[in-house]
Order: C-alpha cells, then structure tokens, then sequence
C-alpha cells in the first residue's frame, strides 16, 4: 500500500502565500506523475497542477503565474507554491501520485486526505 500525507494548509489573506507539501510513502517503485487538486464547498474536485517524473509540469489555467509545483524524486515529494492567493483559491486540496510498486506491474492512483486552504481578509 502507499501513503499520501499533505501538509502546509492554513488560512492566509488575499496576496498571500502558502507552501503546500506531499510525501509519499510505503510500496513504492517509482511515481510517474504527482500533483493537485482542489474541491471547494459545493463544487467539483478540479485540477491544479501536476508533475511528471522528467518535470513536465501542467498548471490550471487559474492558477497559471501565481502558482509552483515542484517535486523531489528522491524524497517522493511533490510540493506547490502558492503566491498572490485569492478567496477563489479557498478549497480542500488534495495530493495525488500514480504509483507503482514494482517493475512492470501496474499503475494505481493514490490519493491524500487533504488538507484546508482559506483564503480570507
């Protein structure tokens, strides 16, 4: 089995920033692409950001400029930077990583628990 543990939530103001982090641990063989999302009151999780193992990085187009993902292969981290937040960006946010636990077997998706993002003056 394999754990995703975030950290780094908390309640900010408007032009603010926040360091989200994400460490992943257990069964792992390597990770192929790890990211975010957030699920604000009422709406659907959507996409922030992800990485792939080589660095590729894809960002929402409402987080482009203000956001950073960035991971850490050696330490199975994947952190995002968060600058200039706004309300909007106020959600639960969640890790995700696409695991697997040994050479040639299969690639699950594991998810985080979440932690809180609060954007408020």
């Amino acid at each position: 089995q394999v754990q995703l543990v975030e950290s780094g939530g908390g309640s900010v103001q408007p032009g603010g920033s926040l360091r989200l982090s994400c460490a992943a641990s257990g069964s792992i063989f390597s990770i192929y692409v790890m990211g975010w999302y957030r699920q604000a009151p009422g709406k659907q999780r959507e996409l922030v950001a992800t990485i792939s193992n080589g660095g590729r990085t894809n960002y929402a187009d409402s987080v482009k400029g203000r956001f950073t993902i960035s991971r850490d292969n050696a330490k199975n981290t994947v952190y995002l930077q968060m600058n200039s937040l706004k309300p909007e960006d106020t959600a639960v946010y969640y890790c995700t990583g696409v695991v697997t636990s040994a050479p040639n077997t299969r690639w699950d998706d594991y998810w985080g628990q979440g932690t809180q993002v609060t954007v408020t003056s």
